[in-house]
């Protein structure tokens, strides 16, 4: 400890920055975690990676490496306490059934999921809402029943959800951090004429249709934790 990190310490204690840690009671039930999410745990519980062969493991290594998602996510079954490691992140609590098509996750949100939750790659609709969406070509998606554990940028009551019923919502930024599958993402022109979009300046935006519902942070992730932080 020394004077600088005393005083950040001090004033992130002031504003809420804090870290945060999930635990997980398992009573005859498995958990899937990310990759190296776990800290500790206790009692009868079992850790399996989930590969049962060769071919597998290369599956999981490709869908990690489209999806920017650990290639390898822990399954641990049992009875007992299962406690992850901490985060400055803010944690959110979803019910994946409640999310129409599955819950589809921007990179970098998947921390943990229930058991019963089964996970799937997320095709864009086409190529231009890869190249152009800056959110890549596919994404995590989770389907069935059962609670997903996500790492978010901002706090729940912080999100804007905004729910769509056969309608349209075009947004300016990689702003949604989470979507159901059932809507139709693409990236289009903010105006239909190339002149229309230069002028008002916006140019391109994501667009999703259909039915379903999208989380939005109100504003981009772009704030770092100092490093003297991260070593607490």
């Amino acid at each position: 400890m020394n004077p600088a990190s005393a005083s950040t310490l001090f004033f992130c204690d002031k504003m809420g920055v804090r870290k945060r840690q999930v635990a997980v009671e398992l009573k005859k039930t498995s958990v899937t975690v990310s990759s190296g999410a776990m800290q500790w745990f206790t009692g009868n519980i079992e850790s399996k990676t989930g590969i049962k062969s060769a071919g597998d493991l290369l599956g999981k290594m490709v869908k990690g490496s489209v999806t920017g998602e650990s290639a390898i996510k822990p399954e641990y079954t049992g009875e007992g306490l299962l406690v992850l490691e901490p985060t400055y992140k803010f944690i959110l609590l979803e019910e994946v059934e409640n999310w129409k098509g599955g819950l589809v996750l921007e990179d970098g949100l998947f921390l943990a999921c229930d058991g019963t939750v089964e996970q799937k790659i997320n095709r864009r609709s086409n190529i231009s809402s890869a190249l152009a969406g800056g959110q890549g070509l596919f994404n995590l998606a989770l389907n069935g029943k059962g609670v997903a554990v996500l790492e978010s940028p901002v706090p729940r009551e912080e999100l804007v959800e905004v729910s769509l019923e056969n309608d349209t919502i075009k947004i300016d930024g990689n702003y949604a951090i989470a979507w159901s599958g059932s809507l139709e993402f693409t990236v289009e022109r903010s105006s239909k004429s190339l002149i229309g979009s230069a002028a008002n300046g916006e140019g391109l935006v994501n667009v999703y249709r259909g039915t379903g519902k999208i989380l939005m942070a109100p504003v981009k992730n772009t704030f770092t934790f100092p490093g003297i932080l991260g070593a607490q």
